[in-house]
């Protein structure tokens, strides 16, 4: 059996897998939320993510599905988490949508050259990344800065705490913006030239390796056994990757949860030199992965139940927004609501609903939503066809594959059919595979998801003429945002 921990944004969940890829156990805890006291800022408490974590493990280790064999950990990526000397928070972490960093990146960018940077790390400085939020640190809080000695990410603080080791894998460390990523170790010209001790970076690993084991504070905090074997695992794009088997070129994943990713693996780093995709390292050893993100894409339906639906949970919202005919009778969103990733790169960005009239309901505004965060992800697969990078299968993970309505215009949006899974627990399946294959259940992570991934259902096209129509419409809503708002 196989633990799969994932540290995400709204909350941690436990998942318990064995050999045949079946989910014995699930458990959730939700977290405190997000502080943002200025507009664009976004941070968590590291130690409210360690109570979720004990509550998840406990819960889902009660329901006393066997023996947990080794752990592997995922969550979201990005987030800069400070230690003291004596492994002490310093102060609440800046997450992954924290858009203040600019003036950081721009800084980062003069100093070592744009395309220099994509050269040594595959990506351009942006906000999300883990070493502008420091860069921030240091200007703002020199007190907290000269206090660090340890640098890690959500999932990897979580690990701290039950293992007591500094540890982080290629996939999680490829969005600190300080490694580098052809060659998968850290940068040691991005760190001096950025001022970042080398020292403060915990020792690498590739997903699967066995980095750590249950200490005796971990076991009692969790009710894990003291030295079960912990997998480095993989940030939750990574392991979300891994648990839907994207792991050879053509093959891509749509996932839509807080933020949306669509995911396509590649045999070799590949670069796009406007820095538009992110370039990582994939979660099994040598095999890299391109990735466009939409930073508002369950955030902007979950914005909308909770600023305007008057109680109205998701169930009631889907079904009047399934009343309402593609292409929402002309309405369009763009979901700007933390600025924007993919294809934009700007943190200023911000979101608008378009053509508004009063004959629009409640169901307008949802199925819009739906629709304009679809296609903020298919602008990422029209970069996919300028660089070159096959798409031969779509499959859906996240929020968005729960809902037959949002599958549905997903698979007209792509414009191709798109497959769901039979087990569908996100980056916590995968990070449970990662686990299994670091200890010699399987002998490779590709050999892990062949034995343990299965299509369950084949989504076919329905309306992609409506849905092109709407996707011409969308891609000019950006330029005149900016426009108007004196970008």
């Amino acid at each position: 059996m196989f633990l799969g921990i994932d540290v995400g944004t709204g909350g941690t969940r436990a998942v318990l897998v064995d050999r045949a890829g079946r989910v014995v156990g699930s458990c959730a805890a939700e977290h405190a939320g997000i502080r943002s006291e200025r507009i664009g800022w976004a941070e968590q408490y590291p130690e409210d993510w360690w109570r979720a974590a004990q509550q998840a493990v406990q819960g889902v280790l009660a329901g006393g599905a066997g023996q947990v064999e080794a752990v592997g950990l995922t969550g979201q990526m990005h987030g800069c988490v400070m230690l003291d000397a004596d492994g002490r928070v310093l102060r609440p972490a800046l997450i992954w949508c924290d858009q203040r960093t600019q003036p950081q990146c721009d800084w980062l960018t003069e100093t070592i050259g744009f395309e220099r940077l994509i050269e040594l790390t595959c990506n351009p400085a942006l906000p999300n990344f883990t070493l502008t939020k420091l860069l921030w640190v240091r200007e703002h809080e020199p007190e907290v800065f000269g206090k660090i000695a340890h640098v890690l990410c959500p999932k990897d603080y979580v690990r701290y705490r039950m293992t007591g080791e500094f540890a982080m894998d290629m996939q999680e460390a490829s969005g600190t913006l300080l490694l580098d990523v052809t060659h998968r170790q850290w940068s040691a010209e991005v760190a001096e030239a950025a001022g970042i001790p080398m020292g403060w970076l915990p020792r690498l690993f590739e997903g699967p390796e066995i980095c750590a084991r249950i200490d005796e504070a971990g076991a009692k905090a969790t009710g894990l056994t003291v030295g079960t074997p912990v997998a480095a695992g993989a940030g939750d794009q990574g392991a979300g990757a891994v648990g839907m088997g994207i792991l050879a070129p053509g093959s891509v994943s749509a996932t839509i949860g807080t933020s949306g990713v669509v995911f396509a693996a590649t045999d070799k780093p590949t670069k796009d030199r406007l820095g538009r995709l992110h370039t990582f390292c994939h979660a099994a050893p040598g095999v890299w992965h391109v990735m466009g993100v939409t930073n508002g894409a369950g955030l902007s339906l979950r914005w909308l139940r909770d600023t305007f639906a008057g109680g109205a949970g998701y169930e009631e919202l889907t079904a009047e927004a399934a009343r309402v005919a593609a292409g929402s009778d002309g309405m369009l969103w763009a979901p700007y609501l933390f600025g924007e990733r993919t294809p934009h790169l700007d943190a200023s960005a911000r979101a608008a609903f378009v053509g508004i009239t009063a004959s629009h309901g409640r169901g307008h505004f949802v199925r819009a939503v739906m629709e304009g965060v679809a296609y903020s992800l298919k602008d990422t697969l029209t970069l996919f066809g300028e660089l070159g990078i096959p798409v031969e299968s779509i499959r859906l993970g996240g929020g968005g594959a729960r809902g037959a309505l949002w599958r549905q215009i997903q698979a007209d949006v792509y414009g191709q059919s798109v497959e769901l899974l039979e087990a569908e627990e996100g980056g916590a399946f995968g990070a449970a595979l990662l686990a299994g294959t670091g200890v010699g259940a399987w002998p490779s992570v590709e050999a892990a998801c062949a034995a343990t991934v299965r299509v369950a259902e084949v989504i076919a096209v329905n309306d992609a003429a409506a849905m092109e129509a709407g996707y011409g419409v969308y891609r000019r809503i950006y330029p005149a945002l900016k426009m108007i708002q004196g970008g």
